[in-house]
Formats: structure tokens, C-alpha cells, sequence
């Protein structure tokens, strides 16, 4: 049995910014071999934690358990796991719980979770499941002494019928026992600092953490929408449009783009970073240096 880590929750009270990696279980041998380096060159900054996804509609859980095991037992890194509600009836969630505990994993980020197959299509509850996000919180934190994350949206849940709503849901999630939050990928801080000033309102203070992706290429744009149910912001799309004929003007563009919006976040309190790095660490690598954070976190 390894060695507890500390939590999440832990590690943000102790002060000081949190840095953080997000991977996801790849489908190919080629992608394993490319995951797992990714995962040692990261390893050398001494990140807070890192996290791995679930996949859409639960698709990936076999893979994702696995990864976290092993990234329990092989590394000194601190894991923490997607773990989603989708097709997965209570006593699946708590035969998960169950094995995340048998190898020192103690840090979850709960999640409804996407339909499988079409992530904005119906959603339909697992007749002997969850229906909601909050309900999965308690339900961990009633298995054991887990430090329990949520999802948060800056702009707002694609299946929200509006912002106010999203707000409240986020929020009856902290209330459930919430410990942290990550948000969905973003680009334009204003949008953070909405959500925060909104959640705050509310009555609730818990940490939420930016994630973030460079973009490396144009169909990053396109993709981000796809991900993020969030329009891209059209002034920095056209200033990526303007050298969309040059590539590595793109690349770097995107990762000055992304340490500028890093250090805006960082400045105006943030608790920290998450990298969503799609299984390559050389652009988060390079934004993570220009940021001047090489040996810190």
C-alpha cells in the first residue's frame, strides 16, 4: 500500500501558488509510450499535482484508474482523479472509491460528467446512480477521508440555461463538501474574475483554480469551443488569424499568450495554475519557464 499524499486542500492552505498538470489516458501504445514521458519531464518541476481525465461518457475509466495507480506507486508526484457519474451505478462508484484508497489515492475531482458519445446530447441518469454532481461529492466524502474537487465554468456549463443558474449549482457543489475547484479551460481572464466575483457573492470562498492550454495551432480555437461550450474571445482570434500562415508563429504566439494570461491571474490572486497540457509537456514547459517558475511550486 503506498504512502498517503498530502491533499489538495492541504497544500493550498500551506500558501504559495499551486502549478499543476492535467493528462489524459491516450488509446494507443504510441500514446502510453508518449504519456509516460511527458509525465517524467514534468515530474523534474515539482508540480503541486497533477490530474487524470476520465474521458467522455466514462469511456476511459479502466485506463484512467490505472494511470493513477501507477502514477501513484512509480512517482512522487500527487495524483488526483477524474471520476465521473456517468453509466456508473452506486456501487461501481464505490468499488472505484475503494481502489483509489487501496493505493494511497486521496484526491478526487467529482464530476456529472458528459453523455457518452455526444457530450451535449440528453442526459440520462443511471437508473441505480447520481444525478448531480453534489451528490457525488457526498457520496465520497462519506467513503473516507477524501479532499473532494469540483468542476467550475467560467463562462458557464453549456447545459446551464444561464449563468445565474450555473452559479448556484457551483455552489450547492461547495456546500456538498467541496474542498477546490478547476475550471474548464479559458482564455480571457475577465472571465475568471467574473466567476470568482459571482461565487463570492454567493458566500463561498473556496479556491478556484484556472486551467488553461496554450494554443499551439488555429484548430485549437475551434476545439477549445468544442471542449468548453465557451466562444473563443474574437480579438485574439484574429490576432492568431493575422499569422495563421506561419505555424510557429501560431506555437508562439499561443504560449506568450498563455504566460501573459497566467501572470494576469497569478497577480490578481489566483490560487494557482492547471496546465491542460493534451499529453505534451514541451509547450507547457515553455510557458511554465517564461513564467519563471522552474523549481518553485
Amino acid at each position: 500500500m503506498s504512502p498517503v499524499r498530502p491533499t489538495i486542500r492541504e497544500l493550498l492552505a500551506a500558501g504559495g501558488k499551486s502549478f499543476s498538470f492535467e493528462f489524459f489516458p491516450p488509446r494507443t501504445d504510441q500514446g502510453v509510450t508518449n504519456l509516460w514521458r511527458s509525465i517524467r519531464e514534468l515530474e523534474a518541476l515539482h508540480p503541486t499535482f497533477v490530474s487524470v481525465t476520465y474521458g467522455a461518457g466514462g469511456g476511459t475509466r479502466d485506463k484512467t484508474v490505472e494511470i493513477v495507480e501507477r502514477i501513484a506507486t512509480d512517482t512522487t508526484l500527487i495524483p488526483v482523479a477524474h471520476f465521473t457519474a456517468v453509466n456508473h451505478s452506486l456501487a461501481e462508484l464505490r468499488h472505484l472509491i475503494g481502489r483509489f484508497a487501496s493505493v494511497g489515492v486521496n484526491n478526487i475531482l467529482a464530476l456529472r460528467g458528459d453523455p457518452p458519445g455526444d457530450p451535449m446530447g440528453e442526459w440520462i441518469k443511471h437508473p441505480e446512480g447520481v444525478e448531480y454532481a453534489d451528490e457525488l461529492v457526498r457520496m465520497i466524502r462519506s467513503h473516507g477521508e477524501f479532499c473532494v474537487g469540483v468542476a467550475a465554468f467560467p463562462y458557464k456549463h453549456p447545459r446551464s440555461p444561464s449563468i445565474e443558474s450555473d452559479t448556484q449549482r457551483f455552489v450547492e457543489k461547495c456546500r456538498a463538501g467541496a474542498d477546490y475547484a478547476i475550471t474548464q479551460m479559458f482564455f480571457d481572464a475577465d472571465d475568471y474574475f467574473r466567476l470568482r466575483d459571482r461565487v463570492a457573492a454567493l458566500g463561498c470562498d473556496i479556491p478556484i483554480i484556472p486551467g488553461i492550454m496554450p494554443v499551439t495551432q488555429l484548430s485549437t480555437i475551434e476545439r477549445s469551443e468544442q471542449l468548453s461550450g465557451a466562444p473563443f474571445p474574437a480579438a485574439l482570434a484574429e490576432r492568431f488569424r493575422a499569422v495563421g500562415d506561419d505555424p510557429e508563429a501560431v506555437r508562439r504566439l499561443g504560449i506568450e499568450h498563455c504566460a501573459e494570461l497566467s501572470r494576469r491571474l497569478l497577480e490578481q490572486d489566483a490560487p494557482g495554475i492547471h496546465f491542460i497540457t493534451m499529453n505534451k509537456s514541451t509547450a507547457t514547459r515553455e510557458v511554465y519557464g517564461l513564467l519563471d517558475l522552474v523549481g518553485g511550486s
